[in-house]
């Protein structure tokens, strides 16, 4: 076994050229093992195995400095970094994180989790190596899809200035989590296809160079002009143009090509974006066939590629998919928008039915929030659907585009709360915070699926930005006795007693729940109310429960800073009541990867433990 002698940083460079290929397969077969275990980014990872190794060949790590953009293709550098023994517990709780990490390893000298922040980050490496006198090299990898967000096209911009080496490898596979769409792809499939572009440049080279006499001079000039020999080739290439040289388009799957490139491209003395091109799921056929069902996987079986566990019952993506079917049939008006995922987000159902409704425009949040209120400004009804984590990209369009307008967008709002074992850069945690601080937002939370299929219809027919989120997984069926018609502000009452008062939020009722049951097998009184809003809060019920409550409970699953309680204590301060709120929410502080129910306990909203800090809080107002 090859991998048995790659240990540490740099162990790779000890194996023979005869040995690269072998190890590039022991490396898939060891990930496919793995993940089908643990979960994780299988296809992306599978796609850059021979580019990774073909880097820590070329490069000297951890004097070398790589920036993984979003950072799921990863693995095999953790592998070549001395980090094979952290796949048995990758993303769990404690153990390895799927992304890059500088607590993790000297070799990973950026935290990525979003995507088209590389070039960004290597241009701030570059800058700090010229400050300091340093001579390392900086490469940032960046894939095609993440070329669609705009912050990398304003890093290009940035880095044609340079005058020193920085080194961008485009991971073109033709993917983000989806197929790519737009301009861009377009423009890299016909690099792409340009059959025979490398070959047809040397063979231009050394036909000029046979010529008597002129031959050399000619092949320097050409090298001395403006666009170089490449302009021969495809006139007006765009990095070119920009003062960036081109390199490529380089098999990425070609250890030798790849390691020639790279020395070429250390030689340049500014910006050099090497273009490789590779297959999303190389080597595993299932992922090969279904790169999307592959990015990020539940654990499978290797023979097959199916998951290990059938969902027996839908999900809220799932329950969000089949009511956003039925809006579209009943309502001309009613479009959707998606970021680069459409499956995700549950949007393909609707994207078969209505393409002509149905917007993909990459990964770009920013533009697909202001493309949605410039949607809404014409009469149409547009619903975003996002990730909570990947909608924070997009907080000042939401603002300023949306709300200060006040225009009618709806925010389908995915992956709200913990979502798990990718960790703090995709945990949506904060959503109630920064959204709440927003004037003309409203902002909504389900405690069920019916109450989601309610709320989005509710939403679609507001007049105004409206925000509904809802958490990754199941989706709770209990309570469903409760189904009171969604009125705009106001909250519903669950069970009704007295002395202390549970006001939950979205999937923390579901907890409140066990919670009262708790409570009340303990010899307590204990009322229950489905907060439905956010903002605006029902101020009507704190009134309420002041009257004959000794304590209110709030309980959310957002960070308590600027959050829900925060909201509610506010009010109950201002107005004086006689009561006094606990506020139950996450700690203002970054949750890191694992199984949720795990974290749920380590931040401390389970049931039993939010019981115990009732009943102390409880007996000291006694």
């Amino acid at each position: 076994m090859l991998l048995e002698r790659i240990n540490q940083v740099n162990d790779i460079k000890k194996l023979d050229k005869s040995e690269w290929e072998p190890l590039a397969q022991e490396i898939r077969d060891f990930l496919i093992e793995k993940i089908s275990v643990t979960g994780g980014h299988l296809a992306s990872n599978l796609g850059v195995v021979e580019l990774t190794m073909a880097m820590h060949l070329a490069f000297d790590f951890p004097q070398d400095q790589v920036v993984w953009d979003v950072g799921h293709q990863s693995y095999t550098h953790k592998l070549l970094t001395g980090r094979k023994a952290g796949f048995d517990e990758l993303r769990k709780y404690g153990g390895m994180s799927g992304f890059p990490k500088r607590k993790e390893s000297d070799c990973d000298c950026f935290d990525t989790g979003h995507s088209s922040t590389s070039i960004s980050a290597g241009i701030g490496l570059v800058k700090a190596r010229e400050l300091t006198g340093g001579s390392q090299s900086v490469i940032s990898v960046i894939g095609d899809g993440s070329m669609t967000g705009g912050m990398a096209f304003e890093a290009l911009n940035n880095a044609s200035q340079l005058k020193s080496n920085f080194i961008i490898v485009l991971n073109d596979n033709q993917m983000s989590i989806a197929e790519n769409v737009g301009g861009l792809s377009q423009y890299l499939n016909g690099m792409r296809s340009a059959e025979g572009y490398n070959n047809f440049k040397e063979g231009l080279q050394s036909t000029l160079e046979k010529i008597p006499v002129y031959g050399d001079g000619i092949v320097r000039q050409l090298k001395k002009t403006k666009s170089g020999l490449k302009q021969l080739v495809i006139p007006g290439m765009f990095f070119e143009d920009m003062g960036i040289t081109y390199l490529g388009p380089v098999d990425g799957h070609n250890i030798d090509q790849l390691i020639r490139t790279f020395k070429e491209a250390k030689r340049v003395r500014h910006a050099v974006l090497i273009h490789v091109c590779t297959k999303k799921g190389k080597g595993y056929e299932p992922a090969e066939r279904h790169p999307s069902r592959f990015h990020g996987a539940e654990p499978f079986v290797i023979e097959t590629g199916l998951p290990k566990s059938r969902r027996a019952k839908a999900n809220y993506t799932d329950i969000f998919s089949t009511v956003m079917r039925k809006l579209g049939d009943r309502d001309e008006k009613v479009v959707a928008i998606t970021a680069a995922m459409p499956d995700g987000t549950g949007l393909k159902r609707f994207k078969n039915m209505f393409p002509e409704r149905f917007f993909d425009v990459g990964i770009a949040e920013q533009h697909a929030v202001t493309f949605a209120a410039g949607l809404a400004a014409g009469g149409m009804k547009p619903v975003v659907a996002v990730y909570s984590s990947f909608l924070q990209r997009a907080y000042d369009q939401v603002l300023h585009d949306v709300c200060i307008q006040n225009l009618h967008v709806v925010f389908a709002i995915d992956r709200a709360g913990l979502v798990g074992s990718d960790g703090e850069t995709h945990q949506g945690i904060f959503d109630l915070s920064y959204l709440s601080s927003i004037p003309n937002m409203t902002i909504m939370a389900p405690k069920n699926k019916w109450e989601l299929s309610d709320m989005l219809k509710f939403a679609v027919n507001y007049e105004g930005p409206a925000a509904l989120r809802y958490p990754r997984g199941e989706a709770y069926d209990g309570l469903q006795e409760f189904r009171a018609p969604i009125e705009y502000g106001k909250s519903e009452m669950l069970y009704e007693e007295a002395d202390i008062a549970l006001l939950a939020v979205g999937s923390m009722v579901k907890t409140a729940e066990q919670v009262r049951n708790i409570l009340k097998d303990t010899g307590y009184n204990c009322t229950l109310v489905n907060a439905r809003f956010v903002k605006p809060l029902d101020e009507q019920m704190v009134e309420e429960m002041a009257k004959q409550h000794r304590i209110l409970v709030t309980l959310e699953e957002n960070v308590r800073s600027g959050g829900f309680g925060d909201h509610v204590l506010e009010y109950v301060n201002d107005r004086k009541l006689d009561m006094t709120v606990l506020n139950i929410a996450l700690p203002d502080e970054y949750v890191e990867h694992g199984n949720v129910a795990l974290l749920y306990k380590e931040v401390g909203l389970d049931a039993e433990t939010i019981a115990k800090q009732i009943i102390t809080a409880y007996i000291g107002q006694m």
